[in-house]
């Protein structure tokens, strides 16, 4: 069961971390991602991250601006998002994929999401 914490209501211009937890569950082996979905508009990725390797992908809208990183003694997956935008404003959700999968894959396990709301 993934839970995604830390959305809010913010201001323009300000940064917000998202984190995203697991209990009883291991990353190592899978793909972690970060989705939004804002209102009357298709989910879409936003960033992930190969657990074992470290290495990271972005969305281009997000690119420089967001940064997705995992605490592996944590077994936690953070997004730290800055400068954000009313753009932004979207519920997110953390996902995981199956064991092995590409980035690019489906991703088969979802969090419930967290509401961030940026206000101009």
């Amino acid at each position: 069961q993934l839970q995604a914490s830390g959305g809010g209501l913010v201001q323009a211009g300000v940064s917000l971390r998202l984190s995203c937890s697991a209990s009883g569950s291991a990353f190592t082996g899978y793909v972690m991602a970060w989705f939004r979905q804002a209102p009357g508009k298709e989910r879409e990725f936003v960033a992930a991250i190969i657990w074992s390797a470290g290495k990271t992908y972005y969305a281009d809208s997000v690119k420089g601006r967001f940064t997705i990183s995992r605490d592996n003694a944590k077994n936690a997956l953070y997004l730290q998002m800055n400068s954000l935008s009313p753009e932004d404003t979207a519920v997110y959700y953390c996902a995981k994929s199956g064991y092995g999968a590409s980035w690019l894959g489906a991703y088969d396990s979802w969090g419930q999401g967290t509401q961030v709301t940026v206000s101009s």
